[in-house]
């Protein structure tokens, strides 16, 4: 913004002013005699003239340029030449009521409230007739807009009841309709924050109104629904912070990291991350106090790609070329648009604790102390360069978010993408095994850990290829066959056998024969009958460790330094994290989750190939997480290598399963509001059949079809 009465002759200034509407129609020569009382100031596009809630009285005529009002984050009226802005503040002296952001470069003239008093004792004739132009000016406003409620409340669908009733907590309440969710549930649960609701067994937003009879529950933070809710709030309050502090700073939501995620940042030059992180986080705290309301709305296809593109957000403009529905769900808590995918909280003032520090050239956006997971001690990112060089083969093919992926299916060039992904998987392993092969002196063993359906037995049979053709002969030992007897295994917190702790595992033995094996002896390994839940310490088959042979072992301890203790001397031990990291953003505020894509990846298996339904794997899915968390990740930064088993097109390929699979989850069952997610999700994706997918694909281990035996 500058002031700039010097640029414009008087004259010229006086023939803007004599075209405010409100000066215009007084009748005597009032531009005239308001002409030395102003102060011209300019504005850039996106500037803000005046902020909701600010203290000042000054009057504003708009001389050129455009601007609009918001209230509450809500475009409510576009201002034009001619008009005047700030008049109610003037008069009353309460805090502004809206905010006007310039959308085109700006010129006002303004009219201060010192002026303002100077003119009402000097010309109180011409302050009177000023007063009364303005508020008729306030009084046609109104009238349009009760005209536009009434027209939008008399179109709506009148509910068939009054009344609705609620079974919350084995009690049944009758409330009225249109009630909403977060009237009827506390705040917490034993301080667990509540952040939506479940409806029947579906998650919905609190300010949800209820139309028919239902059972409710509150969803808190700690539920990993509720988590996502929690996370899309405060990756749109951070977008949100980002506007309010350059319009120019491009900020992108990124992979997740737990109870962190990382935040991508472009367009800021000469500005220090670490400081950028601070006034990001200082911005973002501010409008939290504020309570600035999450809105949903309804916009029609061309109107959200016209307003993409004009924004910039050119991955959510390519999305919608694809979009399937007459109408695009968009979310805001200002001025900044999103695509509404995932619920949101209803206000931000229950945002808090959040962080966001510098990190490897981007960001890092902590939840903080609200999230129960949280932790102060987030592990060390694991090497990322397989999953930068996976973003660079796909940027240099023109897809950088989910539009683009999308694009290519419909046009057919997606063939080549599934050769270019499955070339890369080879190249990458190969590259491994190269490793493995130039270390083949003193390298003894092999360790690989992952999470579930991360794709590890896939990726060790293909491993396995690759080092012998390096002349390598690589021999397996399964950690679980070193599970000590079912009635020594240790307990977890709720008194049931924690299988996945390191302690179930017979250490004493495993690590004595690994011993006798790096020193060429033989050894008849452990055996573990799950069925009687009994071990034989010398059950297994005879195995010895000859010349050119490297000891392979897969588990979810594979990279826990306490596994082996102090056996393996420098050089011996090659340690492999394995999992899908690399995932397609459908916006800057949403993409794929890599855990979803598990998740996705365990259904369709579990459904296709063993029988379990899509309910009982979703049901499963929380405890899962809580060993990987526990026993996995906090260790992948002791790998070697971390291969990234993720295939960009494999969400439209599992999309031909899962979709019918998802459909099979009853409404009534706890698992339901994640299938009916996981649908959504699936909707924005285009199903592609796997007959070009080859069999020594990762993704075959889960839709079938491989070329391994398993």
């Amino acid at each position: 913004m500058s002031n700039d009465s010097s640029q414009a002759t008087a004259t010229e200034l006086l023939a803007q002013l004599q075209r405010v509407t409100v000066l215009s129609q007084l009748g005597v020569p009032a531009a005239e005699r308001v002409l030395p009382r102003v102060e011209v100031q300019r504005f850039a596009k996106g500037d803000r003239v005046v902020r909701e809630g600010d203290l000042t009285r000054d009057l504003y005529f708009l001389l050129s340029g455009t601007a609009h009002v918001t209230k509450n984050g809500t475009a409510v009226q576009t201002l034009e030449p001619g008009a005047e802005f700030g008049s109610l503040s003037l008069v009353t002296g309460r805090p502004r009521a809206a905010t006007v952001e310039a959308t085109t470069p700006l010129t006002v003239a303004r009219l201060s409230a010192e002026a303002w008093k100077e003119l009402a004792a000097r010309e109180p004739d011409l302050a009177f007739r000023l007063l009364e132009s303005l508020f008729a000016r306030v009084r046609e406003d109104l009238l349009a807009m009760t005209q536009n409620v009434t027209a939008l409340l008399t179109g709506r669908t009148v509910p068939r009841s009054a009344t609705a009733e609620v079974k919350l907590g084995g009690v049944t309440r009758v409330v009225s309709t249109g009630t909403v969710v977060r009237e009827l549930l506390p705040r917490d649960v034993g301080g667990d924050l509540v952040v939506g609701g479940l409806l029947g067994e579906k998650p919905v937003g609190l300010h949800t109104p209820i139309f028919a009879n239902a059972t409710l529950a509150p969803l808190v933070l700690s539920h990993w629904e509720g988590r996502k809710i929690y996370a899309q709030s405060i990756g749109l309050l951070l977008l949100e912070a980002a506007h309010a502090l350059d319009p120019k700073l491009v900020v992108q939501l990124g992979t997740s990291r737990g109870t962190a995620q990382i935040v991508e940042v472009r367009n800021h030059p000469g500005r220090d991350l670490d400081a950028l992180a601070r006034d990001l986080e200082r911005e973002m705290a501010r409008i939290a106090a504020t309570g600035a309301r999450f809105r949903r709305e309804h916009w029609a296809v061309d109107e959200a790609v016209a307003h993409f593109t004009e924004a910039g957000w050119t991955s959510a403009a390519e999305l919608l070329h694809s979009w399937h529905q007459g109408t695009v769900p968009m979310v805001s808590c200002g001025v900044v648009y999103a695509l509404s995918l995932g619920l949101t909280m209803p206000d931000t003032k229950d945002l808090a604790g959040f962080h966001l520090t510098r990190h490897d050239g981007a960001l890092l956006l902590s939840y903080g102390e609200r999230d129960p997971r949280w932790t102060k001690n987030i592990p060390p990112m694991q090497k990322e360069g397989m999953s930068a060089w996976h973003r660079q083969w796909l940027s240099a093919m023109g897809v950088d978010a989910m539009g683009g992926f999308n694009r290519l299916c419909i046009n057919g060039e997606v063939k080549q993408l599934i050769r270019v992904s499955e070339g890369f998987h080879e190249k990458q392993i190969g590259r491994i095994a190269d490793d493995i092969a130039a270390a083949k002196d003193r390298l003894r063993i092999i360790a690989i850990a992952g999470p579930s359906s991360s794709g590890k037995t896939t990726f060790i049979k293909r491993l396995r290829v690759q080092l012998q053709i390096n002349g390598l002969n690589p021999i397996g030992l399964s950690l679980d066959d070193y599970y000590v007897d079912r009635e020594k295994t240790v307990k977890d917190e709720k008194g049931e056998y924690d299988f996945e702790a390191l302690e179930a595992l017979d250490l004493t033995l495993l690590q004595e024969q690994v011993r006798e094996l790096l020193k060429g002896q033989t050894v008849r390994l452990a055996h573990y009958d799950f069925k009687s839940g009994k071990s034989a310490p010398h059950g297994g088959a005879e195995l010895t460790l000859k010349p050119g042979d490297v000891l392979m072992m897969e588990g979810i301890h594979g990279l826990n330094p306490k596994l082996l203790g102090d056996i393996p001397q420098a050089g011996q031990l090659f340690r492999i994290f394995v999992h899908p990291a690399t995932t397609l953003p459908f916006d800057r505020l949403s993409r794929v989750s890599a855990t979803d894509l598990r998740l996705l990846r365990r259904i369709v298996r579990d459904r296709h190939g063993r029988g379990h339904d899509a309910a009982d794997t979703i049901a499963r899915w929380p405890s899962v997480q809580a060993g990987e968390r526990k026993h996995i990740f906090p260790f992948q930064s002791e790998a070697d290598w971390v291969f990234d088993t993720a295939l960009i097109y494999e969400p439209s390929v599992l999309k031909v399963y899962a979709e019918r699979y998802l459909l099979e989850v009853p409404t009534e069952h706890p698992s339901y509001g994640t299938a009916y997610r996981l649908r959504q999700l699936m909707d924005q994706v285009v199903a592609i059949y796997p007959e070009h997918v080859p069999p020594t694909s990762i993704i075959r281990e889960f839709v079938g079809g491989s070329g391994f035996e398993y």
